[in-house]
């Protein structure tokens, strides 16, 4: 229910475009049965999140090139099981050879086997490529004139990402209470397990970019989704080291390197930690900018105070080993500072010198 309601306006825009292609290609350019000027809109309004433009250069120029090959091919090699065959194996393989995308392969290969298995339409055989490109270029019109808010999916994504990290965080020092290593390696696969969800909203990112781009309604939120992604670049190397900072948490705990007093102490950084990473969360997700601005320093203010615990003696850490943890956590922390906004060595300033 909630992902048919979340679909509505996305399946409004895939009707109105993929119609209103078939009826300008039908009735203004006077095409018979235009079915390649809809599905060319739809593929390119679709749910992917794929940039728009690049389907649309895929399903134009995959239509072209093949129709161009199938034509080719069947003048060599004339009509037939056989050679349909043959046309689509040659067509696959070429597409793959010209560029990776899915859709330009399956554009490519299907009008090739087209152009083999049925007659030409009427007004010739390029006619289904007019048509694909009256399906991109009403695609591209629709996102234009009537977008969806660029940045609903990266906000979205941010909050998944951030809270992947938080319990990241949280498992860690669950780990270190309980004294169980195994936990503290679950939390290491957990972190690990979270880098689709930076790669998806990098994709993300880059499709939003695209849509305030082409649409002067969101244009001036270009900014806005610029810093998101500067905040992505840190979150990113965030989870790195949380990655590591788990892993040599797991062997502190086996060799048991910390001492109670240094266990609670780093547990509660961890939890706290956690919590300001939540608020962080909030403040990237916020659509108002008032709103937004107070999460952001809250977030920055909270990891300011525990940046400035950061040191061996003040956690009452002895050991090498679990003086090494220390300062595993410590460019974690400098990283979560600078998506809050504040510049690299202000971030460093923060901590307290060794």
């Amino acid at each position: 229910m909630v992902r048919s309601r979340n679909s509505l306006v996305p399946a409004i825009q895939m009707t109105f475009g993929a119609v209103g292609a078939y009826a300008f290609a039908e009735f203004i350019l006077g095409h018979t049965g235009p079915l390649f000027a809809a599905t060319s809109a739809l593929i390119a309004l679709g749910f992917s999140r794929d940039l728009r433009m690049r389907r649309v250069m895929e399903v134009g120029l995959g239509c072209t090139i093949g129709i161009a090959v199938g034509d080719m091919l069947l003048h060599w090699l004339g009509a037939g099981i056989w050679q349909a065959a043959v046309v689509l194996l040659v067509s696959i393989l070429l597409a793959r050879f010209l560029d990776s995308g899915n859709i330009f392969t399956t554009q490519l290969a299907l009008q090739s086997l087209l152009v083999v298995l049925l007659p030409a339409p009427a007004g010739g055989p390029f006619t289904r490529s007019i048509d694909a490109v009256v399906g991109g270029v009403v695609a591209l019109l629709v996102t234009i004139l009537a977008p969806k808010d660029p940045r609903r999916e990266p906000r979205r994504d941010v909050q998944k990402l951030l809270h992947e990290l938080a319990e990241v965080l949280r498992e860690c020092a669950a780990a270190l209470v309980d004294s169980d290593s195994t936990r503290a390696w679950h939390a290491l696969v957990r972190g690990r397990n979270s880098q689709p969800l930076v790669d998806a909203m990098r994709h993300t990112l880059r499709a939003s970019g695209e849509v305030a781009t082409l649409a002067p309604a969101y244009r001036r939120h270009r900014n806005e989704l610029d810093r998101l992604e500067q905040s992505l670049e840190y979150i990113d190397l965030a989870l790195r080291n949380s990655r590591v900072f788990a892993r040599r948490l797991t062997s502190s705990i086996n060799h048991a390197a910390l001492s109670d007093e240094a266990t609670e102490n780093i547990a509660e950084v961890l939890q706290e930690t956690a919590a300001a990473v939540d608020e962080l969360s909030l403040g990237l997700a916020e659509l108002q900018e008032g709103a937004r601005d107070a999460h952001l320093r809250s977030a920055r203010q909270n990891l300011s105070d525990i940046a400035g615990r950061l040191h061996p003696r003040m956690l009452k850490v002895q050991k090498l080993e679990g003086e090494t943890v220390v300062m595993l956590f410590r460019p974690l922390m400098v990283d979560l500072l600078e998506a809050t906004g504040i510049d690299s060595r202000e971030a460093r300033d923060v901590l307290p010198p060794l």
